[in-house]
């Protein structure tokens, strides 16, 4: 059995909720108990090969599953036609499709849909497919809530309660697509939903290498964006992996005591390390980061404001992306008229800063950045994880 086989086999620690105050003492709830058959879309190709080689099956066998699994989209082992009976028997006793269940659907007036995928466990994750003149974006998630505790973000409402696996991510995607029902394609994937992507590194990872890969959905490095609250060792290491896709970082401030109010990692990595981090990443002609920056009516859409993220990334290869908030019921935020969301975004371009104003898709059924959430829990129930235990989780 491979190191790969084991960590499929074991039962991950949850991680915990990120908490400006000090650690209660509460212990992070467990995950369920691991299956007897693994979820086949928890391995990248070169995984699936490794397994296949160790059958005594041919290694091209590996790409016409990825072939069934992520072109074709098929529900059950025993529609992959082109394989052996034998073969198809073999998967069906060692793993399972990691079909995700529908739980709900909603559309917007903009015609976004927004699913709650059901996981194994009975847990909850939400998803959107969000349409295009010729093609789709879709938004996944990457964890069952988050840890960050943001301020104006519905998600951190539910603390975490745990990662979700490669084959949870990647099946989100599959699950989008199987909704379409012209004929577009999914040509972007954001990881814009639930949870922080960084602080579920390695699943990610696993995710990006599947999404990309030619036999599966075939996106190109342009076409995904991962999305991080500053989680600074985790962009070192994500500048270093040989993935490569686009990186979008949550500014949503222009001083450390603004940011730090709403973004409580601010406060173990300030703007000033978080913004070194993104200069350090190795750059080439295509690659350039993306700053979101939220704008809320009298916190974040002062024009000293602009002037001020003018300076904080002079000489950075990045581009901005203007979000106007979006409001959910009892936020305490609002969003500030499109008059001040163009003025702010008109200074940025006069001083040479690419700038985009981005209405958000879906925000009548709670789809937009910053509404998803599955099930909110009061401060006393969520698990509390101290900046220092964060850190540590990092491995940084």
């Amino acid at each position: 059995m491979t190191a790969r086989d084991k960590h499929l086999l074991e039962t991950p620690q949850a991680p915990r909720t990120l908490a400006a105050s000090a650690h209660t003492g509460d212990t992070a709830p467990a995950e369920p108990p691991a299956a007897a058959k693994k979820n086949i879309k928890d391995y990248t190709l070169a995984e699936l090969t490794a397994w296949m080689t160790a059958q005594g099956e041919p290694v091209f066998h590996a790409r016409q599953i990825f072939q069934w699994l992520y072109q074709k989209r098929v529900r059950q082992f025993q529609e992959m036609t082109t394989l052996s009976k034998s073969l198809r028997m073999l998967l069906e006793s060692h793993f399972h499709m990691g079909n995700l269940e529908a739980a709900s659907r909603q559309e917007s007036s903009d015609g976004s849909r927004k699913f709650a995928f059901r996981l194994s466990d009975g847990r909850l994750v939400e998803a959107v497919l969000m349409p295009n003149n010729t093609h789709y974006t879709v938004c996944i998630s990457s964890q069952v809530g988050c840890a960050m505790g943001c301020a104006f973000c519905m998600t951190a409402k539910m603390g975490l309660e745990r990662n979700l696996t490669p084959g949870e991510i990647v099946g989100q995607v599959v699950e989008l697509a199987r909704e379409i029902q012209d004929d577009k394609l999914v040509r972007n994937v954001v990881y814009m939903g639930m949870g922080e992507p960084l602080h579920n590194f390695e699943p990610v990872m696993s995710s990006l290498a599947i999404l990309q890969e030619d036999f599966g959905f075939g996106l190109s490095q342009r076409r995904i964006t991962v999305s991080t609250s500053g989680l600074v060792p985790a962009i070192r290491r994500f500048g270093a992996h040989p993935a490569r896709v686009m990186l979008a970082i949550s500014l949503n401030g222009v001083t450390d005591a603004t940011r730090g109010t709403l973004m409580p990692v601010n406060r173990r990595w300030p703007i000033a390390e978080v913004l070194q981090a993104c200069r350090d990443i190795p750059s080439d002609n295509r690659y350039r980061i993306t700053f979101e920056y939220i704008l809320m009516k009298g916190v974040t859409d002062d024009l000293a404001d602009a002037r001020k993220l003018v300076r904080l990334l002079h000489g950075m290869k990045c581009k901005v992306n203007l979000i106007p908030y979006n409001p959910y019921p009892g936020s305490p935020f609002h969003a500030p008229d499109l008059e001040r969301c163009h003025a702010f975004q008109r200074l940025l371009l006069e001083r040479g800063l690419l700038a985009t104003l981005r209405i958000s898709k879906g925000q009548d059924i709670q789809a937009a950045c910053g509404q998803l959430i599955t099930g909110a829990k009061t401060a006393a129930e969520r698990v509390k994880m101290t900046l220092s235990e964060l850190e540590a989780s990092l491995g940084g």
